[in-house]
């Protein structure tokens, strides 16, 4: 080999490094801004502490912690530094998305300090698939599940003074997104905050564990097929509350969500429903609405009651619609034993009484549910063994992550 072939061969040599140094280059910056990372995470402490509200008077979503997280997301930098920093509010253009189109959702999930002052967070991993699940129908992008769930850990960590250690209260978590792109055009959302607050609660519903009155109405729906029922968007929320405060106007706490000509029961106020009656074969049965079209929120609360029952193996557990017609048959016969309403904020509410306004007579029926009567009762069961593996009693590998 000559001379100036060696020359250009190691010309040729140092430009295909060159390039690959490049690409390498290139291909780690993409990867760290494709997803935000645990290790990355910046923390800002706030130089001046709130003093905490009395534990025997919370209430819910009423006080918040000194800190947040927060962290930004564009399309052509992908996603920011992420920061847990003071709370504090933040500036939006008037033309953000989130205040014209409603690209929003969020998640309700919550640390508790167990019997032995450890404090555990409750399957957070299932909030976080449940959260991207909800991001893609929003046209939102996805994160990584387990790095926001070390992120939430971090945060709840930082503020382990707030979680309560008053009996029925915890540390509320709220992890949000939000698209902020300053457009008046309906397309894809290209800028986005995703954040998480924190805030001291007690119990969700004034009424503590008494039974609840729910009104039950065809006049209004929730959610219907081909929608979006089964993600946790705000939109879902904004007009449910007209609904529930014209309950209250008829002495009823929740509103019974049903759909179609049969009204068929779907969900309580925010909540999954379930019943414990003798069906029509003679079989004791748990039963709760369908995740297959698409209505039904997938609660947490929901799935894990569900894996437990069915754990028992003591009686038929079954993912099905009820109707009036069906409860109130079940009524008149004395097979409806228990009804209750389930989710995180308050695991399990047991319900008493449904008024069904009847739009063909225009009168309304009271259907009476004996849920807080019936012996070897399943819904109280159901609620012990859930806060049992809260609070760190009852050890559930996979089902608790200790914080600290």
């Amino acid at each position: 080999m000559s001379l100036s072939s060696v020359n250009q061969l190691r010309q040729t040599t140092s430009l295909v490094r060159a390039c690959l140094r490049t690409t390498t280059r290139m291909t780690s910056t993409t990867a760290s801004s494709k997803h935000f990372r645990h290790r990355d995470l910046k923390v800002v402490k706030a130089s001046k502490l709130k003093a905490h509200p009395d534990e025997s008077n919370l209430g819910f979503g009423l006080h918040f912690t000194d800190h947040m997280f927060s962290v930004d997301w564009n399309l052509k930098e992908g996603w920011s530094t992420p920061k847990i920093h003071p709370l504090d509010n933040f500036s939006l253009h008037p033309a953000a998305k989130v205040l014209h189109y409603a690209p929003t959702l969020f998640e309700g999930m919550k640390a508790y300090r167990g019997k032995d002052n450890k404090i555990r967070l409750f399957r957070p991993e299932l909030n976080m698939q449940r959260m991207n699940r909800t991001a893609e129908r929003a046209s939102l992008p996805k994160f990584d599940e387990g790095e926001m769930v070390e992120i939430i850990a971090e945060l709840v960590k930082l503020e382990k003074n707030w979680v309560p250690s008053a009996d029925m209260s915890s540390l509320y978590i709220r992890p949000t997104y939000i698209g902020t792109e300053p457009s008046l055009g309906i397309s894809n959302v290209n800028a986005a905050k995703l954040y998480v607050i924190l805030s001291p609660v007690g119990r969700y519903l004034t009424t503590g564990f008494a039974p609840i009155t729910l009104l039950a109405t065809p006049e209004y729906v929730r959610a219907f097929r081909g929608g979006v029922g089964a993600f946790k968007m705000g939109c879902n929320y904004a007009p449910t509350i007209k609904v529930s405060t014209d309950a209250k106007k008829n002495g009823c706490h929740q509103v019974l969500w049903l759909i179609d000509d049969d009204h068929k029961i779907t969900e309580v106020g925010t909540m999954n429903v379930m019943a414990y009656w003798v069906n029509e074969r003679g079989e004791e049965e748990l039963i709760t609405p369908p995740l297959t079209d698409g209505v039904i929120l997938p609660g947490i609360t929901r799935r894990s009651l569900l894996e437990l029952t069915r754990e028992w193996n003591e009686f038929k557990v079954s993912e099905k619609y009820l109707t009036i017609g069906q409860i109130q048959r079940a009524v008149k016969e004395k097979r409806m034993l228990e009804m209750f309403g389930t989710g995180t904020a308050a695991v399990v509410t047991p319900i008493g009484k449904i008024v069904y306004k009847d739009k063909n007579t225009n009168r309304s029926k009271d259907l009476i549910i004996p849920t807080l009567e019936h012996k070897n009762n399943v819904m109280k069961r159901l609620y012990e063994s859930i806060l049992n593996i809260q609070l760190g009693v009852t050890n559930r590998p996979g089902w608790t992550k200790v914080v600290c």
